[in-house]
């Protein structure tokens, strides 16, 4: 372990990407490939199982220590992180005498952390407490936070991808395509992945294409353009996903990675009637056949991570696919072909299963181009996109083939401007990280001014409504900070009730009711926009204004 140790040392002081990509090629080009698997499985963030609570492991250090429990609080709120303050805390513990020993990265994670999180509370304690003792200087960190599932490394998928690249001398889209569908921790898929490309060419029936994505348009850039060699489309209120057709199966992929057709069976039927040898690359959506325009997301979010469906939910979510691309056909990739020549693929496959008897044929629908003669048009389609329950408008190159990742030039997105209320700031917590001594997760409340809240003479109180984590720069978070800590008026362990007079505007994309938040509401990406010094608190909006933009996002 004492190898990734050290990358992840490096990969957490190296700001720059040209370092991080260096770091890990040196890394992987010398690693076994046991460890070289599990290292590449933590590095893209694909396993994060907690196999002990932090909770846990801070029972078992201040079992052996002598600090009260409140300078241990104390401790951790400083530092922000249970696993660092542990590990910055061994020398005060009572460790039992040990040998240091070097085990590579492989065992601990397929054999001995699995095992200690199986054992009893007694005799799991005495494993924790013998391997902190045992573990080389520098690593009862990392080995805290692979135990308890929330290691983060801090870099993108891209940029191990790139990195790979390098090491194989492959093209970074092979080794995007090898990667999709999941990677399992093994010398042998160590291995294959950094393969020639002849012997690495095998692919999985059930694997999915790498998805390219779009990047946000500054319509600036639209100068110079001519609007006919482009196409616009609605961008729906989904979830990406693929739908494939190989080996006489049908899988239905999103686009992360996960496989999910637990959750929509439906259109894993719907996937027996296009031809073998398809992918589709699309949009799952609730939509019923029989409405002109989709769901929300909320009716969605009651199908996610499902492992059955029964028939009610099926009736109450009905599923559909808007399929928007077309990557493969009779077996063959057809990603290199320009845009306009895979719509028109897509445009007679979409005809075929229209005219077929499968039952499930009406849930696959097409994402029709949405007119556009010119720019000028462009701002006043967007404008229609929440009345036909769309969350804004995309727009791709007639000429462009599908790329792989976020590849600007070619596809575009234009969102809807967020929807925004005025909320006031009523609790704070600490971040985690390099912001671990500052307060940077906030808790936002709206007024309820209802009619029961009159009708027993009392005046209008505030009700939480939403958390926000961004939006402010560092300048404003640190005078924030200050202010937090000179106004407030509770402590609840590392959350601060603060005076309620800090307003600030948020932004966020959708809104839907909810019994589990205390304002019957719940936002999609709320985010912070500004923070409104002109704006008292007695004048921030209610849970009226909420429902006023919830009818009508619904309208």
């Amino acid at each position: 372990m004492r190898d990734f140790c050290a990358l992840y040392e490096q990969l957490d002081r190296s700001p720059g990407t040209r370092a991080r990509v260096a770091a890990v090629e040196d890394y992987l080009r010398t690693v076994d490939p046991a460890d070289g698997a599990w290292a590449l499985t933590l590095l893209l963030g694909k396993r994060r199982k907690r196999l002990i609570t932090g909770r846990r492991l801070r029972e078992i250090a201040l079992a052996v220590s002598a600090l009260p429990e409140w300078l241990f609080d104390d401790c951790h709120t400083q530092v922000g992180d249970s696993a660092e303050t542990i590990a910055l805390l061994l020398p005060q513990l009572k460790l039992p005498e040990s040998e240091v020993i070097e085990r590579p990265l492989a065992e601990w994670m397929g054999e001995r952390l699995p095992a200690i999180a199986a054992l009893e509370p007694a005799v799991q304690a005495e494993a924790v407490l013998h391997a902190w003792a045992s573990l080389p200087p520098g690593q009862a960190f990392l080995f805290n936070k692979l135990l308890t599932g929330g290691l983060r490394v801090g870099v993108s998928t891209g940029l191990v991808t790139r990195a790979l690249a390098g090491v194989a001398g492959l093209e970074e889209a092979e080794i995007a395509q090898r990667l999709m569908g999941g990677f399992e921790p093994t010398p042998d898929a160590f291995r294959s992945l950094l393969a020639p490309a002849a012997e690495g060419s095998a692919v999985p029936a059930s694997r999915p294409f790498p998805f390219f994505l779009a990047s946000p348009l500054d319509p600036a850039q639209l100068e110079g353009w001519d609007p006919s060699h482009w196409r616009a489309e609605w961008k729906w209120d989904g979830i990406r996903g693929q739908l494939i057709r190989r080996a006489g199966t049908s899988f239905l992929w999103s686009r992360g990675e996960e496989l999910v057709n637990e959750s929509f069976p439906e259109l894993v039927s719907l996937g027996e009637a296009l031809p073998e040898g398809t992918v589709l690359d699309g949009e799952v959506i609730v939509w019923d056949p029989s409405e002109e325009r989709p769901h929300g997301f909320a009716a969605l979010q009651r199908r996610l991570g499902r492992r059955s469906v029964g028939a009610s939910l099926r009736r109450q979510c009905p599923m559909a696919f808007v399929a928007y691309d077309l990557l493969e056909s009779a077996g063959a990739d057809r990603r290199d072909e320009p845009l306009q020549r895979r719509l028109e693929r897509l445009e007679v496959l979409h005809d075929a299963v229209a005219r077929s008897d499968h039952p499930e044929r009406q849930r696959l629908r097409g994402s029709a181009a949405v007119p556009l003669g010119s720019w000028e048009e462009l701002e006043r389609q967007r404008g229609r996109a929440r009345d036909v329950g769309a969350e804004g408008l995309m727009l791709k190159r007639l000429e462009s083939p599908y790329r792989v990742g976020r590849r600007r030039g070619d596809w575009w997105k234009l969102k809807l401007e967020p929807m925004e209320l005025d909320a006031v700031l009523l609790y704070a917590q600490a971040g985690s990280g390099r912001r671990a001594n500052l307060y940077t997760d906030y808790t936002f409340g709206l007024w309820d001014t209802t009619a029961d809240v009159a009708s027993v003479g009392g005046s209008p109180r505030l009700v939480t409504f939403t958390k926000a984590y961004s939006g402010l720069n560092d300048g404003e978070i640190n005078e924030l900070d200050r202010w937090i800590r000179r106004h407030t008026i509770e402590r609840f362990g590392p959350v601060r009730s603060v005076e309620p007079l800090q307003v600030f505007n948020l932004g966020f994309e959708g809104i839907q009711r909810s019994s589990r938040h205390k304002s019957g509401l719940a936002v999609r990406f709320p985010r912070i926009l500004h923070w409104r010094r002109d704006k008292p608190a007695a004048e921030a909006d209610s849970i009226g204004s909420a429902l006023a933009l919830l009818v009508e996002s619904n309208q």
